[in-house]
């Protein structure tokens, strides 16, 4: 079975380290939206240090994703795509 993607699982942790300390804030009768407040400090301060190693996959990720290798291009790739262009502007 394939795992999920990183930046999956960290967008679901991010998510839960504010909405359960703002349902107890707000369960307890704190004022909405100082509730708001203290949970985003307190899911920016947690997913600081607790998701770390999710945080660094998804940075790898980025990383492999933006600097592919991209195929070399050889003398017979350039001559099709001469050819194909030089038919389409004699079609034109």
């Amino acid at each position: 079975m394939k795992s999920a993607p990183a930046w999956l699982w960290y967008t679901v942790l991010r998510v839960l380290l504010f909405a359960v300390p703002f349902a107890v804030l707000m369960l307890s009768g704190v004022v909405w939206w100082l509730s708001a407040i203290v949970a985003a400090l307190f899911g920016l301060a947690a997913s600081a240090v607790f998701l770390r190693k999710q945080r660094d996959q998804i940075s790898r990720d980025l990383y492999a994703v933006r600097h592919r290798e991209r195929p070399a291009v050889t003398a017979d790739d350039e001559a099709e795509d001469s050819a194909i262009e030089s038919r389409e502007r004699a079609a034109e």
